[in-house]
């Protein structure tokens, strides 16, 4: 799909999500859009209708900064989505000439992250891209995700794992359909970020051709920025998890996000992850060598 279809079915969902009451409108008896109507749009932003109208055909390139703050201001655009409404425009404004020159690239980890993974023992340690490949983990990290790396591909993609092998995901997400969510809004969030990646352009159209599910959740345009929260998990050999986590993306890495997981001292997961420590201690010499890789993301 283009850079300006996406423009525009993005702020078309939006508009079509925000309710007149929720800006101060009555919504009246009569309504027959889902949402906002383009004009109520257009005076929130204090823009005309016709410039609005405009925008939502996907006419974002050159459009002004201010604009787009007041476009998101008006349709209540969280931070994702505000981020991703900038990066759609800015797609829209990059020369015919680069945009046509979609490239792949090799993911690689610099051996000094890895080290700083490894210094990381006393929870789960990952480091991924917004294409949801699994790049790099720790030794917590290969025994928590154990699962996603039995796909011989690589690198690993979490995406694949919850979406092509239900059965495992199913089990290892106790709340699937929120998983599903997440590993979706961060992959359209990568689209508007680089809408030319060949890799993504190809998984996102393995995926959509083989699971109903991620195709409905990808037409939803929802984008999300995964930095903070709770999460639960079981694993197979330790029962049930539930791991706070802190994302950061790397500075020195670009388009590299770190998660790094920990439990509360004392509590069932904390114990959860000291027999997860000796399981994999148990268990990792018996593992496939592109699993205990030092640089999981370079096997093929």
């Amino acid at each position: 799909m283009s850079s300006s279809s996406e423009a525009r079915d993005f702020l078309v969902s939006r508009r079509a999500r925000v309710r007149p009451e929720q800006v101060g409108l009555t919504a009246g008896p009569n309504r027959r859009v889902a949402g906002l109507r383009r004009g109520e749009v257009a005076d929130l932003a204090n823009i005309s209708v016709e410039y609005y109208s405009k925008l939502e055909r996907g006419n974002l390139g050159g459009v002004s900064d201010a604009v787009l703050r007041s476009v998101a201001h008006a349709l209540r655009l969280d931070d994702a989505e505000t981020a991703h409404l900038f990066d759609l425009a800015r797609a829209l404004t990059t020369s015919p000439t680069r945009r046509g020159r979609p490239t792949r690239r090799t993911p690689t980890i610099r051996a000094g992250l890895q080290q700083t993974l490894d210094a990381i023992t006393d929870g789960p340690a990952i480091v991924r891209n917004g294409r949801m490949d699994l790049l790099a983990a720790n030794t917590l990290g290969r025994a928590l995700y154990s699962d996603v790396y039995l796909d011989p591909r690589r690198p690993a993609n979490f995406s694949r794992f919850t979406f092509l092998d239900r059965e495992r995901s199913e089990r290892f997400y106790p709340d699937w359909d929120a998983a599903a969510d997440v590993a979706v809004a961060i992959m359209r969030l990568e689209a508007g970020r680089d809408p030319h990646d060949r890799d993504l352009q190809d998984l996102v159209g393995e995926l959509s051709t083989c699971s109903a599910d991620f195709r409905e959740r990808w037409a939803r345009h929802n984008v999300r920025l995964h930095a903070a929260g709770v999460k639960p998990f079981h694993h197979a050999a330790v029962g049930d998890l539930v791991l706070t986590y802190e994302a950061f993306d790397l500075a020195a890495d670009l388009g590299l996000n770190l998660t790094v997981y920990s439990a509360p001292a004392g509590s069932p997961t904390a114990d959860g992850l000291r027999l997860l420590a000796r399981w994999a201690a148990t268990s990792e010499s018996e593992e496939a060598p592109a699993t205990r890789s030092t640089h999981p993301a370079e096997q093929s």
